[in-house]
């Protein structure tokens, strides 16, 4: 489901059901606190929407079980493998306000699998969203990190971003990760998983 992170391209809404979106007004407008529980009411959305099957771009349909979302837990690489996994990991870090490390590696793997003839377009686009200095979605990288990939990304090739997209991940991996196996989000997830199979 690639149109699903980058908003600009066809963003999948649920159904139109209007008590399970997320007002971004609203949103910056809270404390993170007050966030917990409308992720956790989205959450509670998404739990039978994902169980009735998703219908992924391979026309397979993608079952979100307790399981998989255990395996989550294992690593922050297990987790993004996962395009559930990839989905909620967004929202949370919605409520960190630090949607732009996923959307960034996001956008780097889709990078890698573009066309060569196509790069260029891509990198700009890539370098002028979220690596110079007033990108609308800066991402946190060191001074180096971001004057090497901006020389990178004036003569494009599948690896110009790999070193940022590295940093972000480390970055992802010991920040936010930990928080979000930690937060009421993940684990009512998880519960509530765990409580439809045993039934």
């Amino acid at each position: 489901m690639p149109g699903l992170f980058f908003p600009h391209n066809n963003m999948t809404e649920l159904n139109g059901k209007d008590d399970c979106k997320l007002s971004e007004g609203k949103i910056h407008k809270k404390k993170q606190k007050a966030f917990g529980a409308d992720l956790k009411n989205y959450l509670k959305c998404m739990v039978p929407h994902l169980e009735s099957g998703i219908k992924s771009s391979n026309s397979r349909n993608v079952m979100l079980s307790a399981e998989e979302v255990m395996q989550w837990s294992q690593s922050l690489e297990k987790l993004l493998a996962s395009q559930s996994g990839q989905r909620i990991f967004r929202e949370f870090l919605k409520s960190e306000f630090s949607e732009e490390n996923i959307e960034f590696w996001l956008a780097c793997e889709d990078y890698k699998k573009t066309k060569s003839d196509r790069l260029h377009g891509k990198a700009e686009r890539i370098y002028e969203e979220f690596v110079q200095s007033d990108a609308i979605k800066q991402i946190n990288i060191d001074y180096r990190t971001r004057e090497a990939t901006a020389k990178r990304a004036q003569d494009p090739t599948h690896t110009s971003f790999d070193e940022a997209q590295k940093t972000v991940y480390i970055l992802m991996e010991r920040d936010s990760y930990p928080r979000f196996l930690k937060s009421k989000a993940y684990l009512n997830l998880l519960n509530q998983l765990q409580i439809n199979s045993s039934k």
